[in-house]
C-alpha cells in the first residue's frame, strides 16, 4: 500500500510538531471518533462468502523476489487490482493471478497509475476457472459509500470490517484527491464491499495520515491520529472500465 506523507502544516500560527505534546490532554476533544464493533456471527459468514472473488496478484520484478498484492474477480475472466500493485513497465515481469486454486498468466487490458486512477484491469483464461466462479458476476455498487457505513475488506485469506470516514479527517490539501476513506489501512488491491448489497464499493490504494482536531487556548489545533485507508471508489471504477464490460 502506498503511504501518503505530506508536509506537516502550520496550525493557528504554530508548528504542529511543536504543539503535539501540549495537545495530549486535549485529544478528548476529537470531533469524530470511530469505534470498531465486532460483526455478528451471521454477518461474518456472509462476509466470508465474498472471499470467492478475492485473488492474489503476483509480479516478479527483475532480479528481485516475487511480490504479491491483491485483486478482485469481476466475472468473464476479468480481474481488477490497484495499478501500483503491477508497477510500471519495464519494472514488472509476467504478472500472474492466483484464483480458485489456479495459477494463471494475465493480459493487461488497461492500466492507470497511482497519480491518476490507481486501477489495473487484467484478463485471465476463464475456461481454466471452475464453473462456480466462471458464471459469477461481481456487480459494481451504484450508490456511493456514505460516512459512517460499515464495509467489508475482502482478501483471499481473510475478511475484516471497517467504517467509512469523512475526508475532513485528513489534511485539506489531500481531501479532494483522497475522497473515499475507511478508518484503518488495508492491503493494496484488496476489495471493499457493501455487506448489505454485496456489491463492490472500491479497491484499496493508499494509506493516508489522519488528524484529530480540538480547541486549545481558543485556537483550533490538530495532531496526527493514526492512518486511514484510501480506496478507489465505485464511481471511479465505473469510469475506468471499458463501456462494454461494465456491470
Amino acid at each position: 500500500m502506498r503511504l501518503i506523507t505530506p508536509n506537516i502544516p502550520v496550525a493557528a500560527g504554530r508548528s504542529l510538531k511543536s504543539n503535539t505534546n501540549a495537545l495530549s490532554p486535549w485529544l478528548g476533544l476529537i470531533i469524530v471518533a470511530m469505534i470498531n464493533i465486532p460483526a455478528p456471527l451471521h454477518a461474518q459468514a456472509d462476509d466470508e462468502a465474498l472471499q470467492i472473488y478475492a485473488v492474489n496478484v503476483v509480479k516478479t520484478p527483475p532480479f528481485k523476489k516475487p511480490f504479491t498484492g491483491y485483486g478482485v474477480y469481476l466475472g468473464r475472466g476479468l480481474v481488477l487490482t490497484a495499478a501500483h500493485v503491477l508497477g510500471n513497465w519495464p519494472f514488472f515481469t509476467h504478472p500472474r493471478v492466483l484464483v480458485a486454486g489456479q495459477d494463471l498468466p494475465v493480459t493487461i487490458i488497461k492500466q492507470g497509475s497511482f497519480e491518476t486512477t490507481d486501477l489495473a484491469l487484467l484478463s485471465v483464461d476463464a475456461e481454466r476457472l471452475p464453473v462456480s466462479l466462471r458464471l459469477r458476476r461481481n456487480p459494481i455498487c451504484k450508490l456511493p459509500a456514505k460516512v459512517g457505513m460499515e464495509v467489508v475488506n475482502v482478501e483471499p485469506q481473510a475478511t475484516t470490517r471497517a467504517k467509512v470516514i469523512s475526508p475532513f479527517l485528513i489534511l485539506p490539501s489531500l481531501q479532494q484527491r483522497f475522497d473515499s476513506l475507511i478508518d484503518s489501512p488495508k492491503d493494496s488491491g484488496s476489495a471493499i464491499f457493501d455487506p448489505e448489497r454485496k456489491c463492490l464499493l472500491g479497491i484499496v490504494s493508499a494509506m493516508v495520515e489522519k488528524y484529530a482536531y480540538g480547541m486549545w487556548k481558543g485556537r483550533l489545533v490538530w495532531a496526527p491520529n493514526g492512518y486511514a485507508g484510501y480506496f478507489v471508489s465505485a464511481a471511479k471504477i465505473s469510469n475506468f472500465l471499458p463501456q462494454e464490460i461494465r456491470y
